[in-house]
Formats: structure tokens, C-alpha cells, sequence
């Protein structure tokens, strides 16, 4: 597993590069809502400070975000771009950087009606909190296909197909959703498969 976070270290150092081929592939109708913006935001004020989200908002054209209004995915990715240098410098790698990302998205979630109901169904077990995961991206955006697959009784792989947002991202959700449920030494590890296709192996104890 070791190869696999260096290669992601090695590919995704250049982030605007890869950021630039992502936004190539934006149509209308990719967006996000935001809630999930707003969480982006309060990340990057806190890894960075007050100055690096203004910067962040004025990058993408925006001064604020309304929670249940959509929004482009490009918007994200624009303040993610930004934020990027400086929080690589800060927190070592560009990994760490969007597994914080998606460790907020993952909480700001658990804290919405929705999440809320996932996490009472769940009943505090791994596999039926994950499995409810694919239902719960749909009703964050609108883009892309999420499927669960297990590969045994306490492990599998979230596989992601046309998604904007990198592996390490979804791999911080996954690692604070099993977190939430008490799973006992969890591991998530992420690889892309394609230009916005990738897939994100877990497995607990």
C-alpha cells in the first residue's frame, strides 16, 4: 500500500495541472451543493487562515455560498487549486491536504437531516453505514456513478466513475464515516483507475 501513496504523491504533486484537466471535463450540470463549499472554506481557514479563504472566494468569483443552493463542481475545485500551495507547504503533501478536505465534507454530512438518519440506521455497523454511502453522495451532487463492493466481511472499495474530486478526498470520508462507528484499526487507501475514474479500498478490525 506504501507504492500507492507514493505514487499519489508523485503524480499529484503538480496540482494545477491535474486540477486543469479535470475542469476540462465540467459540463452544466456537474455541480455541488453548498453545504459542502461552505465546509471546503471553514477547512481552509482553518489549515490557513483568514486571508487564504478570501483569496479562495475570489478565485472562483464568489463571496459567500447559500447551504442549499447548487453550484458548479468547478467552483470547488477553483478555491481547492488555490488553497493548494500554501497547505501543501503546511501540511506536508497534497494527500493530507484532501483527506482534511474530505474528512470535513464527511462531517458536515453527519451533521445535515440526512446524515443524521444514515448514521440512527447504521446502528454504529461498519458495512451498513458504507453501504448507504453511494445514496448519499446523490444527494450532494450531481454528477458521477459511486458503488460499493466488498471484498469481505470487513473490507471493500467505494469505486468512483467520472468524479471530479481526487481519491484522497473520498479516502478521508471513508476514514471518518468508519471512525464515527467505532471501527477498530482502519485502513483506506485510495488509487485513480482513469482521468476522473478511481477507487478507494478500507478494511477494519
Amino acid at each position: 500500500m506504501e507504492s500507492q501513496a507514493s505514487t499519489w504523491s508523485a503524480v499529484s504533486y503538480d496540482w494545477k495541472h491535474d486540477c486543469e484537466m479535470r475542469l476540462v471535463h465540467v459540463g452544466a450540470q456537474d455541480t455541488v451543493r453548498g453545504t459542502f463549499l461552505n465546509g471546503t472554506l471553514q477547512a481552509i481557514r482553518t489549515l490557513g487562515g483568514e486571508p487564504l479563504e478570501k483569496e479562495c472566494l475570489a478565485a472562483c468569483g464568489h463571496e459567500r455560498f447559500v447551504e442549499g443552493f447548487s453550484y458548479s463542481i468547478s467552483v470547488h475545485l477553483r478555491m481547492i487549486s488555490t488553497a493548494m500551495p500554501e497547505l501543501m507547504v503546511r501540511c506536508g503533501s497534497s494527500e493530507r491536504v484532501l483527506r482534511y478536505f474530505g474528512r470535513r465534507a464527511a462531517m458536515d454530512f453527519l451533521a445535515s437531516p440526512a446524515g443524521r438518519m444514515m448514521l440512527t440506521l447504521a446502528k454504529r455497523d461498519p458495512k451498513q453505514l458504507l453501504s448507504s454511502l453511494p445514496s448519499a453522495y446523490k444527494a450532494s451532487v450531481s454528477y458521477g456513478e459511486k458503488s460499493i463492493e466488498w471484498t469481505g466481511p470487513k473490507s471493500g472499495r467505494v469505486v468512483l466513475k467520472r468524479e471530479f474530486l481526487p481519491h484522497a478526498f473520498h479516502a478521508g470520508m471513508v476514514e471518518l464515516l468508519l471512525e464515527v462507528v467505532g471501527a477498530s484499526r482502519a485502513k483506506v487507501f485510495g488509487r485513480q483507475t482513469g482521468r476522473l475514474d478511481s477507487v478507494c479500498e478500507f478494511s477494519w478490525e
